[in-house]
């Protein structure tokens, strides 16, 4: 009868007693995948951008192995 009446005070009313108030994410924090064709290229393009600009960056720092 034990296990029962464990399954039953944690089975019964779990939101109002596990809930943690923002503890995930709302659907406008999170990241949105695209579907079309056009989002696609603009996201390949926008994470292109980015990773040139991190190499440009990483470029500028190393010194030059030339010298």
């Amino acid at each position: 009868m034990f296990p029962i009446a464990v399954m039953y005070y944690f089975g019964t009313n779990l939101d109002n007693r596990f809930h943690i108030a923002g503890f995930w994410p709302n659907e406008n924090q999170t990241h949105k995948i695209p579907h079309e064709r056009d989002e696609i290229k603009n996201e390949l393009q926008r994470l292109q951008r980015k990773r040139l600009e991190k190499r440009a960056a990483r470029m500028e720092l190393e010194p030059n192995k030339e010298e």
